[in-house]
């Protein structure tokens, strides 16, 4: 039997307007945490007034504590917002106080403001810095960029032999191993920009990294902090993927929506739970009068089937 389109997301939107309080209590289980990860995305929606389809942005929220052996699961939470704007990321933000690893986009340096949020401290991520030096060295010859190349990766070989160790040796790893080639690589970095147009693209990759330095070397105090905050951007990635097939979410509830639906789905693909399985057995058990109260026992590390 053909149903109708129309239909279809009918049911798709009452299905998430039922599963709005587990997603309210994971992005709420989330906030509880003291490290977190943050990145977003462009979400486009269609402009029905216009006729066009407007940028929006999937803002997600991820902890991920697997790498130092931390107390609490994995997961996602996406939030629809209409821009960019640090202000959305402060918004999201509210209640959490803690470590946040981020790329460099400024506009997280609005969720420092004591006015907004709650005591955060940015974190930020090598592999971004990274990137500013291999695009250089697609194309051409950069023996300044292929020497910081070189440094960033003795200092994840030292990471990947690290991982399987306790949270204190992971950490004693890292202040006996990787403090000393950070700072060597502090003084390359600065010898190398006063060789260099702090205009040429060199200069502006060294720059990149010389701007973020603080935040970039902060994993070395502290195991919770990564080098990198690829984990974030690996839960993104489905969303990326959908995004070309779905090309644009109808309206704003309807993106929002999407970020419940996907949120969940995600959470559970990082706890092992089959998605399927997890979203008929919590939206039967809703169906059935599941107590707000134990609202807990329907997030995907707790669902028992």
């Amino acid at each position: 039997m053909e149903i109708k389109r129309s239909t279809l997301s009918s049911w798709v939107g009452k299905a998430a307007h039922e599963l709005g309080p587990v997603y309210d209590a994971l992005l709420r289980h989330l906030k509880t945490s003291t490290k977190l990860f943050m990145d977003e995305t462009p979400a486009p929606v269609l402009d029905p007034g216009r006729g066009k389809v407007k940028k929006g942005y999937f803002w997600a929220l991820a902890r991920d504590d697997r790498a130092w052996n931390g107390p609490e699961p994995p997961g996602v939470a996406f939030t629809h917002a209409p821009g960019r704007s640090g202000k959305y990321a402060s918004q999201i933000l509210e209640g959490f106080s803690g470590i946040l690893q981020v790329d460099g986009y400024a506009g997280y340096n609005r969720v420092l403001d004591p006015s907004d949020n709650a005591p955060i401290q940015l974190a930020y991520c090598w592999a971004h810095a990274r990137r500013k030096l291999f695009d250089l060295t697609e194309n051409n010859a950069a023996p300044i960029a292929e020497a910081g190349l070189k440094q960033i990766a003795a200092l994840y070989r030292i990471e990947s032999k690290a991982r399987c160790l306790t949270a204190d040796e992971h950490l004693a790893v890292r202040r006996k191993k990787s403090a000393p080639k950070i700072e060597a690589f502090k003084a390359w970095l600065d010898a190398s920009r006063a060789q260099v147009s702090a205009k040429s693209p060199t200069g502006e990759a060294l720059k990149y990294i010389a701007k973020y330095w603080d935040g970039l070397i902060q994993f070395l105090d502290d195991d919770r902090i990564e080098m990198d905050s690829n984990a974030i951007e690996r839960t993104i990635r489905p969303i990326a993927l959908q995004r070309k097939n779905a090309l644009f979410a109808g309206h704003d509830a309807g993106a929002q929506n999407w970020a419940v639906i996907a949120s969940l789905i995600e959470t559970c693909r990082l706890n092992k739970v089959e998605p399927h399985s997890y979203l008929t057995g919590i939206l039967a058990a809703i169906v059935n009068g599941h107590k707000q109260k134990d609202i807990d026992q329907l997030l995907p590390w707790n669902w028992a089937g």
